[in-house]
């Protein structure tokens, strides 16, 4: 059957019940979220009924970082309570049990869900213990055909793991739709898990955490060391080990790893999910966290008065001031920027950091071949879950890939942690769990020990696996990929993307080879990050100098290289996703259309480093400006509006804010949700415009600009907030340069002014700030980590 989903009904308005309702609504759902009757309740009061749902989701859309993408969002989700609006559920698509973990409650929902549901609707629980089978025992047969488990992450609408836990009766219909819409429209990495306790993710997840509290036990390492050497170094969140325990809760993470030990007896590592001696200490005295106040890390305020984050130390159970944490294995690996290769560097470290990553990775990789056909049939699943679900690089068997199996599988036979017999039948003939074969990655399936493509990819474009065969042209800081159609990739690959010269000359050679031999070109990458943004270092080495001239080129170089993005004779497509500020917004400004990911953080960010947006930001705002002026005062209205978008340096939280910013344009550029798919339609809407006949656009010579009067404003505005002390001279002195540009300069009246105009002006500015003293110090301080600007 062919099947759509417009209306969702979420059963319980708890933490991750209300962030689920928020995620569905996120992408156009209509959401409905139920809870139960409070049990005091004022007489005859009908609204009342639904405290607990309308607490719950108030609360969550007033949480930080919000579920939801635009705040307009919420008007999509409904409330009520059991008791009253359980009939509903008749009109609703899918039907989400996200009630508390007891099994007795949930069978209680489903025998009310089963009175209402309408055949064929799909039914799943969020449960993320108990086993899915034993919930629909006494259910329908229709009821369990469409039932399965679907294993959301907290926050759903961060995190981008969703489990797909099937049944036996389970129509495989239901399975596949589940595993494409969550992928698809919900924007999940979604993976098939078998009915095992704690599914894929958190069983190998908290087995890793256990097995390094373990570690951190018998080696008499400290709390700041192990987030030293667990966090970005490693490919993994910056809140690396212990801090992610606190925000996560010490409490979750105990009760998950005390249901694993008493659920797994067979295990060959049931020993490590017994807790530490400092764990249950720190249990004992309550110490689960943020939500107690303390945990591993304590915030304090110090004598001074001032805010102080303390670390616990293991052996003493007191906090102290945190010590910086040193090991020579990490200095060795501070100029390799590739994680594949700088994880060998880690292993081979003869110092305690060399043998914490030894042990730990010999743990890992024995536990994981294990788990193998226990908990997945297939490798790539549990490297999937992983990486979604805890915000991994790389999976275990990728790491291990980059380790050298062969090598790891020589380390853990020293520490007596010998991997599965698979493995060595594996090493009878290959040497990796992947390969890339024809542009396709394929991984060994252990039955027919053979290689088999990874399902899925098929449908998206993917950079790592067709950049050895398809490079165009490259340089050290951009690659210009063959992706297909006629179509050119170009792919920054610079330190955070950071972009200098080396990607502004490879973004016009780009356009070039486009323009010569294919049909479009689309500017997207698969790092974590499009870009941080312009090089302020080199900014500052130039301004310090005082080296105007090279300085007035790396600018006007900018301006050009995005003036040639826009009037090129091709299509051109930005695709960002994550961070895409200051130059990064600039370069997305000028493309013909943005097809940017939902999760995509992006704004002119110039003003907080006492500079105005050099590389054409400022112009293209000043010209959407004039596209959208009325006559009247409307005009000064919206001037401001554009002007507090820079001057306030305003980065959106997604992708839909970005509309409002008027960085995206309504009805020319999109928004994508699933991250895998991002680089595919931003192909599909250059091939789209190429096919419709682009033709290439003319300068614009008629931007309409307010001089003087907008000016009035500006000085209004900046003299009242120096007054009352808001802002400092400095930012006064931007304020009215950046409203200066914005307004065309010192003209009389409303005059009609040519692109080039508004950039030499735009240059001009950038450059006089870069000589004042407090810009230079601001700077400083950002790329020397708050250190003090000295003569």
């Amino acid at each position: 059957m062919k099947r759509t989903i417009q209306k969702v009904a979420v059963l319980g308005s708890g933490v991750m019940g209300s962030r689920i309702a928020c995620h569905f609504a996120n992408i156009g759902c209509e959401v409905l979220l139920l809870d139960i009757v409070p049990k005091e309740q004022a007489e005859g009061e009908k609204k009342s009924r639904n405290k607990i749902a309308q607490e719950a989701l108030t609360f969550a859309l007033k949480s930080n970082p919000s579920p939801i993408y635009h705040k307009k969002f919420a008007s999509r989700i409904g409330i009520g309570n059991f008791e009253d609006d359980m009939p509903k559920i008749a009109a609703c698509d899918w039907i989400i049990e996200v009630v508390v973990e007891n099994l007795d409650i949930k069978k209680k929902i489903f025998t009310e869900v089963e009175k209402y549901r309408k055949p064929g609707t799909l039914i799943s629980s969020n449960t993320s213990g108990i086993p899915i089978h034993l919930m629909t025992d006494g259910r329908s047969d229709d009821f369990k055909a469409h039932f399965c488990g679907t294993h959301f992450f907290n926050p759903p609408r961060y995190l981008r793991l969703l489990e797909i836990i099937p049944t036996k009766d389970t129509h495989p219909d239901v399975i596949d739709f589940l595993m494409q819409y969550g992928e698809q429209h919900l924007g999940k990495t979604t993976v098939l898990c078998k009915d095992t306790p704690a599914f894929i993710a958190n069983r190998v997840g908290v087995y890793s955490i256990m097995s390094l509290f373990h570690i951190v036990e018998k080696m008499g390492l400290t709390v700041e060391e192990v987030d030293k050497l667990t966090g970005p170094v490693l490919g993994r969140p910056k809140s690396a080990t212990f801090r992610t325990c606190d925000v996560v809760g010490l409490d979750t993470l105990v009760m998950v790893a005390n249901g694993l030990k008493k659920g797994l007896p067979n295990d060959e590592a049931n020993s490590i999910f017994s807790l530490t001696g400092y764990l249950e200490k720190m249990v004992g005295n309550k110490w689960f966290g943020d939500k107690t106040g303390q945990g591993f890390y304590k915030k304090v305020k110090n004598v001074e008065g001032k805010s102080e984050i303390l670390a616990l130390d293991l052996k003493t159970m007191e906090y102290h001031p945190q010590q910086k944490a040193k090991f020579a294995t990490l200095e060795m690996t501070k100029t390799i920027d590739n994680l594949k290769d700088r994880l060998k560097v880690l292993v081979a470290g003869k110092d305690k950091a060399g043998e914490f990553y030894r042990a730990t990775f010999a743990g890992l990789f024995q536990y994981v071949s294990n788990r193998i056909p226990e908990i997945s049939d297939e490798i790539y699943r549990i490297d999937d879950a992983l990486k979604a679900g805890f915000g991994w690089d790389l999976g275990p068997f990728e790491y291990w890939d980059a380790i050298g199996v062969k090598e790891a599988v020589a380390l853990m036979e020293q520490s007596g942690n010998k991997p599965a017999d698979w493995v060595y039948e594996m090493l009878k003939g290959n040497s990796s769990f992947y390969k890339v074969e024809g542009n396709i990655r394929k991984f060994y399936d252990i039955p027919s020990k053979t290689y088999k493509a990874v399902p899925g990819a098929e449908t998206f474009i993917v950079l790592d696996n067709i950049r050895s065969t398809k490079i165009v042209w490259k340089n050290s800081g951009l690659t210009v990929t063959d992706i297909g159609d006629g179509i050119l990739n170009a792919e920054f690959h610079t330190k955070m993307n950071t972009i200098g010269g080396e990607i502004l000359g490879g973004l016009v050679k780009a356009v070039e080879i486009a323009e010569k031999d294919f049909r479009g070109l689309v500017i997207s990458n698969e790092a974590p990050n499009f870009s941080a943004g312009a090089n302020v270092g080199l900014i500052y080495m130039m301004a310090v100098e005082q080296d105007w001239d090279e300085l007035d080129r790396a600018v006007r170089t900018f301006q050009n290289t995005t003036m040639r993005l826009r009037y090129s004779s091709i299509p051109v497509i930005a695709a960002p996703h994550g961070l895409a500020l200051g130059g990064a917004c600039e370069i997305c400004l000028h493309a013909d259309r943005v097809v940017a990911h939902a999760e995509t953080y992006i704004g002119l960010v110039e003003f907080g480093v006492g500079l105005i947006p050099g590389g054409g930001g400022t112009k293209e705002f000043a010209l959407r400006l004039s596209d959208s002026f009325h006559e009247g005062d409307i005009e000064l209205n919206t001037f401001r509006d554009k002007f507090l978008t820079i001057g306030q340096a305003k980065v959106s939280t997604s992708a839909y804010e970005a509309f409002d910013l008027g960085i995206l344009r309504k009805g020319i550029d999109k928004v994508v949700v699933s991250r895998n798919r991002l680089l595919t339609e931003a192909k599909a809407e250059c091939l789209l415009m190429a096919e419709e006949g682009y033709s290439q656009p003319l300068p614009r010579k008629d931007v309409r600009v307010l001089g003087n009067s907008a000016m009035g404003l500006v000085y209004a505005g900046s003299d009242s907030m120096r007054s009352g002390n808001y802002i400092s001279d400095h930012d006064k002195l931007i304020s009215e340069k950046l409203g200066f540009v914005l307004a065309g300069g010192n003209l009389s009246q409303p005059t009609m002014v040519s692109e080039q105009y508004l950039l030499d002006l735009e240059r001009e500015i950038f450059l006089q700030l870069c000589g004042e003293r407090k810009t230079l110090e601001r700077i400083h301080s950002i790329i020397n980590g708050g250190r003090v600007l000295r003569n």
